[in-house]
């Protein structure tokens, strides 16, 4: 079990991290943070999303929604987790850029994506703070049952 001065794994744009430490991504805009954990044991694993679909590219599969809660759920049974006990947990996907709309809208595109492949995979969706027009800083910590701290960049802190 980490102990309070375990360093926390920062998990970067279409990057992502498995496992008991505490992982934080900065600066979720448009970005999806998706936190996937085993609601059995202090485990767990955060992707930093940054488009909808990958469109056959293979490199970096955290990057794209569509492979990376995949990864995610491949990853944590390769740790010893069932299937059967992930859930799942998202934040970001915000507006960004208020003079765009429609197709261009990343941050809603990349939400419905990641919801999209979890209900295909079957693993339910907890908790979620996403939308808006602000980014958010996220700290997730596999030790305490899949706690979320969310941070926006106007200074409101959340649990989720």
């Amino acid at each position: 079990m980490p102990g309070p001065d375990e360093p926390v794994v920062i998990v970067g744009i279409g990057e992502f991290h498995a496992g008991r430490s505490p992982m934080s991504s900065i600066g979720l805009g448009s970005c999806i943070g998706l936190v996937v954990f085993d609601r059995d044991r202090p485990i767990g694993a955060l992707a930093h999303i940054m488009l909808p679909e990958s469109q056959g590219r293979l490199e970096r599969p955290a990057k794209y929604a569509d492979t990376a809660v995949d990864l995610l759920m491949k990853e944590l049974n390769r740790q010893g987790c069932k299937t059967s006990s992930l859930a799942a947990k998202i934040t970001g996907g915000a507006s960004m850029f208020q003079t765009f709309s429609g197709n261009l809208n990343i941050g809603e595109r990349n939400t419905d994506a990641v919801r999209s492949h979890l209900k295909r995979l079957n693993i339910p969706l907890l908790a979620e703070e996403i939308g808006g027009t602000v980014g958010r800083t996220i700290v997730y910590y596999p030790a305490e049952n899949g706690k979320v701290s969310v941070k926006t960049a106007n200074g409101i802190l959340k649990i989720i």
